[in-house]
Formats: structure tokens, sequence, C-alpha cells
């Protein structure tokens, strides 16, 4: 499967609080939040879903990413969504293992490996405070 997602009873706000307190244990940052809703209705769009992307980074391993492929960078930074569906508040992303796994190269596996263990240990603690 190339994406993670679990489930909350939180708010779709407290959710995103929760996560960004947890990416911090990470030392993952919140480089830009996107909240899809309200630019939707922006456009003339009629979107009631809560729906948020968050674009995450940490530093370190895009350093470490970038500098073995270059190509890398096509899939940074991170991103995790949190968003309301079937009753409850959802947190998910697409797995860094499935991106990296288009540029063949063992090593970047091993790192997107590690990161994407991480972020699943962020949604979860996230999910379930």
């Amino acid at each position: 499967m190339f994406h993670y997602t679990a489930e909350t009873t939180a708010s779709v706000q407290n959710a995103i609080a929760a996560l960004e307190t947890s990416l911090k244990e990470e030392q993952f940052g919140v480089l830009w939040q996107f909240n899809l809703r309200e630019k939707l209705k922006e456009k003339g769009f009629d979107f009631e879903r809560e729906y948020v992307v968050l674009e995450v980074c940490n530093p370190a391993e895009a350093n470490r990413v970038i500098n073995e492929n270059v190509l890398a960078g096509h899939f940074l930074p991170c991103k995790i969504v949190v968003y309301e569906g079937d009753g409850k508040t959802k947190i998910g992303m697409p797995k860094p293992t499935a991106f990296m796994n288009m540029l063949e190269d063992d090593a970047l596996m091993g790192i997107a490996a590690d990161v994407e263990a991480r972020l699943m240990k962020c949604i979860n603690r996230a999910a379930n405070p």
C-alpha cells in the first residue's frame, strides 16, 4: 500500500496541534499548512469537509536524501493530510518508501524507510495521545 492513515476522535484542529507536537519530537517541522476547504471555497467551489495539507521536513534527513540523489527532491517535503471522513478525523500520508522506490536506489530506500517509520510514529502518537 502506498499510504498510511490513522483515525482519531479529536477535531481536525486538535489533531493538527497534537501532530505538530509529535513531529517536533522527531525533529520534523511544519513548513506550510494548506487548508483545502478554505481555498476551494475562495475559488467558488462547494467543499464542506475539513481537509488540511501539511508539508513537513526534517532538515537533516532532507540533506541526506538530496546528497544521495538529487532526483529525490521531487518528493520533498513530506506531506501529511488531516481531514474529516466517516465521522472521524483521519491523519494520513503517502509512504516515503513508495516514492523513493521509483528511483531504484538502495541507499535512498534505507533513509526513506527510517523517515517513514518515524512519521508513522508521529501520526500514531497524534491519533492516540
